[in-house]
């Protein structure tokens, strides 16, 4: 049991049973002294006096205290009830100076009824009941009664005072502990809304992140076609193309062989796309090394000269760091043969400990980038190669005039392999 409940406890004894309990033993006093001169006696008649003001007190007491249990005491009704119990109790002093032993309570559950602000004057008519009772009844019949009474008086005014200080510091404990669980409770709810805001908000990152990661995965998946087998099926038909044209019989054999290898390929990159796997070529090989196959293998089925220099030292790199730039490889030769017309195409990887290079140069026809942009929208070409840089944190600049060739130049930073 905590203090607080002990103490509630405590304190709901006094307000319900605390008048009762004086209330009996002042009456048993005044029956017990009626013809005795111990307490100044008063007879028979003060016998029925103050048991009729017992009577009242006790229907006052269950009426407004215990009827309305469990409520609040200090209406206007409880500012009555106490002032009445406190006036007949000065009422039956008079008769008996002992039945005034049941103002006493007033003394200790005045705050139950009274607001802060009356507490002190209120004390002041118990006081004078309690002082008249300790002194041998009211009025004072002597000087020396008087003087008894007066001492009396100051004696229980600065009981009163105490104790009014007593239950204004109660009063305000109870006050700050009602504004704390008022606090509590608003902050409780704030909390609660806050944590409904946070499953509100968290819902729909899923649901947006759900839909990028959708978005995301359809833009790999395109981006894989492309590169694979749109590009795949390019060189097929090139190379069935010149199969049909030539008249040499042993040359359109050779690029009939040519057409399946790449069928082939093209088929093993679609898996692998679908699979979410990187080029076939970094398999077994470096960066640089798998940039060179590709050079090689698009010179030889070009038919386009082209040379690959590499600078630096070769590092190991991420897989989607090296997939990037062998793919931009890929699509950036694929648009030299199909667009450019050149007859000599540069290659060059450069590995710093910062940051992969690439450069891809022709000296076909060029284009003007500022004309040409609004084609790019919505196409795998160029788009395309600066999704894959930007996905890998990356920068893709494409330089060219018409005429003059065209460069493309990929820097991405040099994420080691994991």
């Amino acid at each position: 049991m905590t203090d607080d409940v002990a103490g509630s406890r405590s304190w709901d004894a006094i307000v319900r049973l605390g008048p009762l309990l004086l209330l009996a033993v002042a009456m048993t006093l005044v029956v017990v002294t009626r013809d005795s001169s111990v307490g100044g006696g008063g007879g028979s008649g003060s016998v029925v006096v103050c048991g009729a003001i017992a009577l009242v007190v006790l229907v006052a007491h269950l009426w407004w205290v215990e009827r309305r249990w469990g409520q609040p005491l200090d209406g206007r009704g409880g500012q009555v009830y106490w002032a009445g119990r406190t006036a007949l109790g000065f009422v039956g002093s008079l008769f008996n100076p002992l039945f005034g032993l049941f103002a006493t309570i007033g003394y200790f559950d005045s705050s139950a009824y009274l607001p802060r602000r009356f507490l002190v004057i209120a004390m002041a008519p118990v006081a004078v009941t309690m002082a008249g009772t300790q002194s041998g009844g009211l009025p004072p019949t002597s000087t020396d009664q008087l003087a008894l009474f007066s001492a009396l008086l100051v004696l229980n005014g600065g009981i009163s005072m105490v104790l009014a200080r007593v239950a204004v510091e109660d009063v305000d404990e109870t006050d700050r502990r009602v504004a704390a669980m008022a606090e509590l409770e608003r902050t409780n709810e704030k909390l609660r809304l806050a944590l409904e805001d946070n499953e509100r908000l968290q819902a729909a990152l899923l649901a947006q992140a759900r839909d990028a990661g959708v978005h995301e995965e359809r833009e790999r998946l395109a981006l894989e076609i492309h590169d694979t087998i749109a590009q795949g099926l390019i060189g097929i038909v090139t190379q069935l193309q010149a199969a049909r044209d030539t008249g040499d019989l042993a040359a359109a054999a050779d690029h009939r062989e040519r057409a399946a290898d790449l069928a082939r390929e093209a088929l093993g990159e679609a898996r692998r796309s679908v699979q979410g796997l990187g080029p076939s070529g970094l398999d077994d090989a470096d960066l640089d090394t798998a940039v060179r196959e590709v050079v090689d293998r698009w010179s030889t089925v070009s038919g386009v000269r082209a040379e690959l220099v590499v600078t630096g030292d070769p590092e190991p790199v991420s897989g989607d760091v090296a997939a990037a730039v062998l793919r931009v490889t890929q699509e950036a030769l694929t648009n030299v043969a199909r667009h450019a017309a050149a007859s000599r195409v540069g290659v060059t990887i450069a590995f710093t400990p910062d940051e992969v290079v690439l450069d891809v140069r022709d000296d076909g026809a060029g284009f003007d980038p500022v004309q040409d942009h609004a084609t790019e929208v919505g196409g795998f070409g160029l788009p395309g190669m600066r999704t894959r840089a930007a996905r890998v944190s990356g920068e893709l600049v494409v330089e060219s005039e018409p005429g003059e060739g065209t460069a493309v130049s990929l820097r991405v930073p040099a994420v080691s392999r994991g």
